[in-house]
């Protein structure tokens, strides 16, 4: 008769419940949902880049000592979530924002005609990159102290000519040190690309905070919009693996030719 491991006997669980330590309840939960957690300490640690692929189905079977199944349910969540990419007769790949079907993956504002790619890339311009100490209100949703070092940096993103959005970016200075405004107005690519390519930094995940404000005489000069003009003002907290934020960015966007756009289940 075939032997049946239980959560306590099968050599995944054991190996985390060793690791919790004496003195600590085991945390219960799907055998599915204990490889993912491994594959994402993989991911995390960086042993499979951004935009290679990882070993196959098979060869995670072999290595957490489950079944292809079991590997398949949790490298299905993965995709779900976009941290990896399923790919034809290939492979399964680490996404990667240098992707063209990703590179807008936390942008919504959308055209009222066409969609972002009728629109071609976003022109970028950098108005500054400086170091400098967090406010609290700065500090509080990056998970620093008040006068923590950052990085602050502004830019215009213009479609077609016209500005578009106005953002003013905060990232923790010690994971993104060296950071340039040359260096990001040379880098052709999505900027959260640079950051997985040069800083080792993957943003996996965003939240947001959406209200609608009035462009100040600064905006309104640089999104050339009259003063007053109604803006679409979103704030967004992106978090690298193990839900660790990495990025405050607040951006006005102009609404007379595009709208925001997202999609619920």
């Amino acid at each position: 008769m075939a032997t049946i491991l239980s959560p306590l006997t099968h050599p995944v669980a054991l190996t985390a419940a060793s690791e919790a330590g004496a003195g600590v309840t085991p945390a219960f939960s799907p055998l599915y949902q204990q490889i993912k957690v491994l594959i994402l300490k993989s991911l995390q640690t960086g042993e499979w880049k951004p935009g290679e692929s990882i070993p196959s189905e098979m060869d995670l079977a072999a290595r957490f000592r489950v079944s292809q199944g079991t590997v398949r349910k949790a490298i299905d969540e993965l995709s779900a979530e976009n941290l990896v990419m399923r790919r034809q007769g290939k492979g399964t790949f680490v996404a990667t924002h240098a992707e063209h079907h990703v590179q807008y993956r936390f942008l919504r504002l959308m055209p009222d005609k066409g969609d972002t790619s009728s629109e071609g890339p976003a022109e970028r311009r950098i108005i500054d990159c400086k170091r400098q100490r967090a406010s609290a209100d700065i500090a509080r949703p990056l998970t620093l102290r008040p006068g923590d070092a950052v990085l602050q940096l502004r830019r215009v993103l213009a479609f077609q000519g016209a500005p578009t959005i106005l953002e003013d970016v905060w990232l923790p200075a010690g994971p993104f040190k060296g950071l340039t405004a040359e260096r990001l107005a040379t880098y052709h690519g999505p900027m959260y690309a640079l950051f997985e390519t040069e800083f080792g930094v993957r943003m996996v995940r965003a939240e947001e905070k959406i209200r609608a404000v009035a462009a100040d005489a600064a905006a309104a000069e640089l999104l050339e919009v009259p003063v007053g003009e109604p803006l679409l003002s979103v704030e967004r907290t992106a978090f690298t693996y193990n839900d660790l934020p990495m990025e405050l960015r607040r951006g006005l966007y102009r609404t007379d030719t595009h709208h925001y756009k997202n999609e619920l289940s």
